[in-house]
Parts: structure tokens; C-alpha cells; sequence
């Protein structure tokens, strides 16, 4: 892969990660040169540099990651020649003035998935957004990574910037910090309390990041009492509990239960398959069930994974020209799926058959001529002779039958109903691929 199929490769990855604001001021005017194990990127100034790295960088490493290439360095090179777009204003510009810190505009609560794993994080925020400061106050959502923390959030400051005039302050619990540091070395923490304790929603990602730092602390609980007492709405989000933070002060654990905390969890599988479908219509991209089937099923851990296995095959299926099918997505995500060969044997296409229909697989073994019987029969006869390389008559005997007329009129039957109802083929491909993951 060349410098420029990389960087083209690494861009299609940030699309769904970043916002189109972010993508169009940091990404496209950055060019990138390869070599050995170093990717220059090129970029307009020193401040430029700056806001690319505080943006940008760990995305750009978390796709170098995903594609392997975890041996590979950053460099930055100024190029003076590089023109930068003027900005362009927006409709809603004038509340956007009230906002410090930068929200995401693709995170709203209409494009988050909601399930059971999240509704009740997703109400409050919803309650919280309808009336900031009334109630829940302050919000704590806690979970682990990729789980949807961040979407609320903005999801939060989208809609008081959409239906209020509120002023609004969004950090990461690090800049947070950092900004409280460099306010103390020059003398302006003052004004760095002003700023703060001015504002009508405050937004903390990541609080736990202040575990451990007793400035930020003290400066924090200071700042989240002047706004409680002003009935100003807060807003956190944490890894964890806070009872689980272990170098939190206690006055501050006390406070961060004053409101409501939530935990949201990760994904179940029907959600997994609403959120995937989701990330597939914005993508403009067009995937089969049984590989969306296939990648919920297999990546339950959080959304930013299942999010990052379909943007590597929509780069592997761009760059190619081939398209996405089943092979391609067992091929290119071996090790993310952790799929292995095994040999299928009868004895588990009968396990399979009869737990995907409710029936027993004695019964399956029996003359018992019911529809409720008959039908999985024939269905676990027809997957046995296209999984396993035993003859008709192996097969008829696995299934205690004396003539294999039987499972070669089951095979038919079978064969002809999936040719003639797509509903019906989608359901034997279901269960092939059930069998295949193991």
C-alpha cells in the first residue's frame, strides 16, 4: 500500500469517528508522504500541528491499529505552501457563539440506537436536555469504551444549542486539567473560575481523568458547587462508577451522587444489528444480512468496534473495487471475529437445527410425521448433506432412516423452497452461518 492509498485508507476510517467540521478543517487539507515506517503528514503551520494532534492523532493511531500496521510513526511537517478553505458560517452560528469546547454535530438523539442496554441512560439525557438544571443534576453516565457515553453528550449540547440559548462549556476531563495547570502557571486562575462559573451547562467527558490530581479536585468541586447552588445543569461521564474511582476525594464522590447516576451497558445483540444497519444507511453502502448477522454476533464488546470492522471493509471493498461478501468479511476480519475452520458434524447440524426450532432431536431421529417435526428434519438432512462430506446413506443413519430416498427427497424439497422464498433461504443461511462460527 502506497503513501497515498494509506492516507486515503486512514481517512475513510475517521469519517464515522469524526465530524464532518473536524474532517473538513483538520483532515482534507493534510497531505501524507510514507516512508519506511514513518507517515509524514503535511500541514499548513504550528498551530495547525496543535489542534490536529489534540483532535485527530489518536483516531489516525486507533486506524493504523485496526489495520495492522502498529509499526508505523507519526511526524508532522510544516509546509507554508498550504492553502487553508475560509470558514463558513452556519444558520445557527449565533447560538453556536455560546459554546466553548467543540460538540460533535453527527452525535444526535435521533440517529442513537436505542436499547435495552441504554434506554434508561438515553431517557435521562433526554429529560436532561428538555429541561437543563431541573433535574438530574448533575447527570453521571458511566460505562465502559464505546458504549455511547459520548453520543449522549453531544446529543445533549446538539438540542439545547438547537432549541435554547444556553451557554455551554464541553471539555474532556484532561483538558480539563491541563487548562487548569496552564492557568496557575500564568497567574489567571481567576479567570479561569470566571469562565467556568459563568455558564448555564457545564460538560465533563471522561471525569475520572482528575482521579488522583488534587488541584483539579479542589478547583472542580469549587466550580460544580457554584453551579449546583445556581441551579445550573452539569453533565459527566466516567469509565466507572463513583464509587469505583479510587483517588477521588470524598466530598466530590458524595456530589456526584447528589443527581442521578446511570451505567449503560453494552449492546445486546438485537441492538447490535439496529446500530449496524444504522451505520450502513449513513454510510451509503449496502452489506447482506448474514454479514451484518455476522459481525454483531461475533463483536459484542462495544459499538466503536463494530463501528471500526465495517469502515475496514468498506476500505478494503473501495480501495479493491470488489464487494463486500461474506468471504471477504471472514477473510479480512479473521482475527477481529476470531473465527476458526472446524470440522461440522452431524450430531451438531442436529444440536443446531433443534434449538433454532424448539424441537428435540430424539424426535428428529423418530417417524413422527408432524409438520413441527417433519419440516426441522429435513432442514438438518438438507445443511448435513451440504456441510459434511458423508454420503446419503451415512446420513440416513445418522438420522436412524433405512433408505436415503429419504434424505434425497429432503434435500430437494428443501433446495426448491429456497429458491422459491427469500425469507425461507435467509433463515438456512442463518443457520449455516451459526454452524460455521461454532
Amino acid at each position: 500500500m502506497n503513501h497515498q492509498e494509506l492516507w486515503e485508507t486512514i481517512k475513510l476510517r475517521l469519517s464515522p469517528q469524526l465530524s464532518p467540521a473536524k474532517i473538513g478543517a483538520w483532515i482534507e487539507p493534510v497531505s501524507a508522504q510514507l516512508d519506511d515506517n514513518i507517515l509524514t503528514l503535511k500541514v499548513p503551520n504550528q498551530f495547525f500541528i496543535d489542534g490536529l494532534k489534540s483532535d485527530c492523532e489518536q483516531h489516525i493511531l486507533d486506524a493504523l491499529q485496526t489495520l495492522n500496521l502498529h509499526h508505523i510513526h507519526l511526524k508532522y511537517l510544516i509546509d507554508t505552501s498550504i492553502e487553508l478553505a475560509p470558514v463558513q458560517q452556519t444558520k445557527t452560528s449565533t447560538h453556536k457563539q455560546n459554546i466553548d469546547g467543540f460538540i460533535d454535530e453527527r452525535f444526535t438523539f435521533e440517529n442513537f440506537v436505542v436499547g435495552s442496554s441504554n434506554e434508561f441512560c438515553h431517557a435521562a439525557s433526554l429529560a436532561v436536555a428538555d429541561q437543563p438544571g431541573a433535574q438530574y443534576n448533575p447527570l453521571y453516565i458511566h460505562g465502559g469504551v464505546g458504549l455511547g457515553k459520548t453520543h449522549l453528550i453531544n446529543a445533549i449540547a446538539n438540542h439545547l444549542v438547537a432549541h435554547k440559548d444556553v451557554r455551554i462549556a464541553y471539555r474532556t476531563g484532561e483538558h480539563f486539567t491541563n487548562e487548569l495547570i496552564d492557568a496557575i502557571r500564568g497567574q489567571k486562575t481567576s479567570a479561569f473560575r470566571d469562565k467556568y462559573r459563568k455558564v448555564d451547562v457545564l460538560i465533563i467527558d471522561d471525569i475520572q481523568f482528575i482521579e488522583g490530581k488534587q488541584s483539579t479536585q479542589e478547583e472542580f468541586f469549587h466550580t460544580f458547587d457554584a453551579l449546583h447552588k445556581a441551579q445550573k445543569q452539569i453533565i459527566l461521564t466516567s469509565d466507572r462508577d463513583p464509587s469505583a474511582i479510587k483517588h477521588l476525594a470524598e466530598r466530590l464522590r458524595s456530589r456526584f451522587n447528589w443527581g442521578l447516576v446511570a451505567d449503560i451497558q453494552p449492546p445486546n445483540f438485537e441492538t447490535r444489528m439496529a446500530i449496524l444497519k444504522s451505520k450502513v444507511e449513513l454510510a451509503g453502502i449496502t452489506l447482506d444480512d448474514d454479514i451484518c448477522f455476522l459481525l454483531a454476533s461475533k463483536i459484542s464488546s462495544n459499538v466503536r468496534e463494530l463501528e471500526g470492522a465495517l469502515t475496514r471493509l468498506t476500505a478494503y471493498a473501495k480501495l479493491s473495487g470488489k464487494p463486500i461478501t461474506m468471504e471477504l468479511a471472514q477473510d479480512k476480519l479473521r482475527d477481529q471475529l476470531n473465527l476458526q475452520s472446524k470440522t461440522i458434524t452431524i450430531e451438531d447440524i442436529q444440536k443446531q437445527v433443534a434449538n433454532y426450532y424448539n424441537v428435540r432431536i430424539q424426535d428428529m431421529k423418530s417417524k413422527i410425521r408432524k409438520r413441527n417435526i417433519a419440516y426441522p428434519r429435513q432442514v438438518a438432512m438438507y445443511i448435513s448433506k451440504e456441510l459434511t462430506k458423508m454420503s446419503m446413506p451415512e446420513i440416513a443413519d445418522k438420522f436412524d432412516k433405512k433408505d436415503h430416498t429419504t434424505i434425497l427427497y429432503a434435500h430437494r424439497k428443501i433446495q426448491n423452497e429456497r429458491n422459491q422464498d427469500q425469507d425461507f433461504d435467509d433463515e438456512i443461511n442463518r443457520l449455516i452461518l451459526l454452524l460455521k462460527q461454532g
